[in-house]
Formats: C-alpha cells, sequence, structure tokens
C-alpha cells in the first residue's frame, strides 16, 4: 500500500500544480471528477490512497495559487486578497518576493497546525458549539469596524457604497442556477481584470523583476501573521460559508499592526491551514468545510485516526515539495512577464480571463465580468480600501447566518 500512497501522493501534486497555476480550474472540479469515478478506481486502489491524491492536489494549490493571483491578477476565492499587497510589490520588481511571502505563511503554517493538531482535536468541539450561534454577528461587527476605520465621510461613505453594491451583486450572482462557477467571474472581475484596467489608465510600466532578498520581515510581524494565519484559518475550517478571504478580513481586524508584507505571510497561511484544519473538523465533529474534504468524506464514508495521520502525513511531504515548486516557478514567471510590455500584458491577461470566463461560465458569465470589473473600479478612483469589494461574499454570508 506504501507504493500506492507515494504514486497518488506525486499524481496529486502534478494535479495541483495544473489547478493552482490555470484560473478557472479549481480543486473542486477534479475532486468532483474523482469522487464520479470512485467506483472504477476503487478497483485498483484503497480509499484511503485516492484520498491522498485528493489531499496532495488541495495542499499544492493553496501553494501555488498565488502566483497567477500575483503576476497575473487572475485570483480564486482563496487569493483574492493577496492580489492587492502582491500585485505592490510586483509594480516595484519584486513579484518573485511577494510569492516567496505566501510560501513562506503556508509551508510554516502547514507546521505550526499538525504541531497543535492535538489541541485543535480537543478544542474545536468545544468552540463551535459555544460561538455557532453567533458567527454573523462576529461578521456583521468586523464589517462595521472595517468601514468605519477609513474615519474621514466621505471614504466611509464610499466603502459602505462598494461594500452593498458587491455584496448585492454576490448575492444576485451565488442565486443564479444556471451560472457555472459564479466565483471566477465575480472574483476576476472584482479583484482582476479591474486591477488591470486601472492600471492601464495610469500609463503603470512594470519594472525589470529582480530575484532578491529585497523584503525584510521583522520577527515579531512574522510571528503576529503566523499566529493569525492559523487562529482564522481554524475559524474557516470550524463555520460553513467562511472562506480564506473572510479569514484575512477577520485576522487583518484583529491583527491591527499587521504590515503589507506580514500580510501575504498571513493570507498564504490561511490558505493551507484552511484546508488542514478541515480534516480536524471532518474527524472531530464529522462536517466537511470545503469541497475536496466533501470530496474525501464521500470516498472515504468514515475517516479513522489511522487515515487520519496518513491524510497529515502526506500534507507535510506535499507542503515541503510544493515550497520548492512554487519558488522555482515564480522564478520563470519573473524572468517572463519582466521580457512582455506590461500594457500588452494587461490586455493578454484580460482577453484571457474573458476568455476562460466565457468557456467556463457562458454568455452570463461575462456580463457578470463586466458589472464586476465596474464595481470593482470603484475603489481605485474613490481612493477606499479594495478589501471592502469582499462584501461579495460577506454579505451572502452574514445573511445566511442571522435570517
Amino acid at each position: 500500500m506504501l507504493l500506492k500512497l507515494i504514486i497518488s501522493l506525486v499524481l496529486g501534486v502534478f494535479a495541483g500544480i495544473i489547478t493552482g497555476l490555470t484560473p478557472g480550474i479549481h480543486i473542486n472540479l477534479v475532486s468532483v471528477m474523482v469522487v464520479s469515478a470512485s467506483s472504477f478506481l476503487l478497483g485498483f486502489a484503497e480509499p484511503a490512497v485516492i484520498s491522498v491524491f485528493i489531499i496532495s492536489m488541495a495542499v499544492t494549490h493553496t501553494f501555488l495559487d498565488a502566483i497567477p493571483s500575483i503576476y497575473l491578477g487572475a485570483p480564486d476565492e482563496d487569493t483574492a486578497l493577496a492580489v492587492l499587497p502582491g500585485h505592490r510589490l510586483l509594480l516595484e520588481g519584486m513579484g518573485h518576493e511577494a510569492v516567496k511571502l505566501t510560501v513562506i505563511g503556508s509551508l510554516l503554517c502547514l507546521i505550526m497546525s499538525v504541531v497543535l493538531f492535538p489541541l485543535f482535536m480537543v478544542v474545536f468541539p468545544i468552540i463551535y458549539s459555544a460561538i455557532k450561534n453567533y458567527v454573523g454577528w462576529i461578521l456583521l461587527f468586523v464589517v462595521v469596524f472595517m468601514i468605519l476605520k477609513e474615519k474621514e465621510k466621505d471614504k466611509i461613505f464610499w466603502s459602505t457604497v462598494v461594500f452593498l453594491f458587491s455584496g448585492s451583486l454576490g448575492i444576485v450572482v451565488l442565486s443564479m442556477e444556471n451560472l457555472r462557477q459564479p466565483l471566477f467571474p465575480l472574483l476576476s472581475g472584482l479583484f482582476g481584470t479591474s486591477i488591470l484596467l486601472y492600471s492601464l489608465s495610469q500609463e503603470v510600466v512594470l519594472p525589470k523583476q529582480r530575484i532578491t532578498e529585497m523584503v525584510n520581515v521583522e520577527k515579531k510581524d512574522a510571528a503576529k501573521a503566523l499566529i493569525a494565519g492559523v487562529f482564522s484559518g481554524g475559524l474557516t475550517s470550524l463555520f460553513p460559508g467562511l472562506g480564506a478571504a473572510h479569514a484575512a478580513i477577520i485576522a487583518k481586524t484583529f491583527f491591527r499592526s499587521i504590515t503589507t508584507v506580514s500580510y501575504l505571510i498571513l493570507v498564504g497561511g490561511i490558505n493551507t491551514v484552511n484546508f488542514l484544519l478541515s480534516l480536524v473538523t471532518l474527524y472531530t465533529l464529522n462536517k466537511a468545510r470545503n469541497g475536496a474534504v466533501i470530496a474525501v468524506l464521500e470516498i472515504i464514508q468514515n475517516i479513522n485516526f489511522q487515515q487520519l495521520l496518513i491524510f497529515i502525513s502526506a500534507s507535510l511531504v506535499v507542503g515541503g515539495i510544493a515550497s520548492f515548486l512554487a519558488l522555482k516557478i515564480s522564478r520563470i514567471f519573473s524572468f517572463f512577464v519582466s521580457k512582455v510590455n506590461y500594457k500588452f500584458l494587461c490586455l493578454l491577461v484580460v482577453a484571457l480571463v474573458t476568455a476562460l470566463v466565457f468557456v467556463f461560465s457562458g454568455f452570463l458569465g461575462l456580463f457578470v465580468l463586466i458589472v464586476s470589473t465596474s464595481v470593482g473600479l470603484i475603489p481605485s478612483f474613490v481612493g477606499v480600501g479594495k478589501s471592502n469589494a469582499m462584501g461579495c461574499l460577506l454579505l451572502p454570508v452574514i445573511l445566511y447566518f442571522l435570517l
């Protein structure tokens, strides 16, 4: 069985490279395909072996998905907020450093989560039962705090407008039953194409990318980002409807002194913790909090402690491999992105995202992309935080918990 586990792990890493680097192809899509073929696959391998493939793919994905977000401005729901500081560093010639920071966050938060695994297994059921009825109010407090921190009346007004516009758009888009992969056009417009189009309007010139160690993070800031990543990533694995983007907003609200640089560590860490600790939720509460873990539950039915140890061990091994791959691939992106005219690159990426939206979501997806891009341009022109556009996910979740 050991050989089968190793083969499954390697195949999962390759699948994670594809899903991580290709906008629009999410691990949930591949997981559904694996579940659909599980009756055939179980003739060749045990349920745990197939599950290791899904887990390896998911962990690899969390390490690599920052690359298209930072270099191409093409985020998914887990990396939408990484676009903002990542793009700023890209425009300073430090795109590789931005990716490196997310990889540091992913790897160190993964290790911290594994070390704290026994503690999480004890406290998760206690925490869940204590605050499960107050999640909506907690998120509402976070939103109000996020808006009021602008202080100036004009900015408070525009922050509210952006939140309500994006939130209303999120409610409408997520309720469209005939729209495939609704988050792809929604988030690509709010956080991807809108940033690229604004850059074009400002005549931005992309500098030569440098592979250096120019970004220094204070140990105190890094530690704070890692603790915040594990804490907030744990919340996403506990409660339905909470994603990595919500966790980043919660973390930044309660850990207010997190810098732009350490924020990338935080976002990278949340992404990985969110998935890994979902395995704890699966084992202790028998609840699946993301698509990949739902697929594992479908295949394995009931997870036992031995299988949990196999999954944790596989996650650690994959984390090491994925860290190496992410840094190598980032160097390649960094080299080629600086060889292309930035204006042409922006137009090329906008065209690519538009084409992918049409392939995955059809004409309705294109309409969503146009509307979300328009809303996404508002923060840039009025000078308020782009994180307010996360209302597209926050408002539907708040209403889900409160109504």
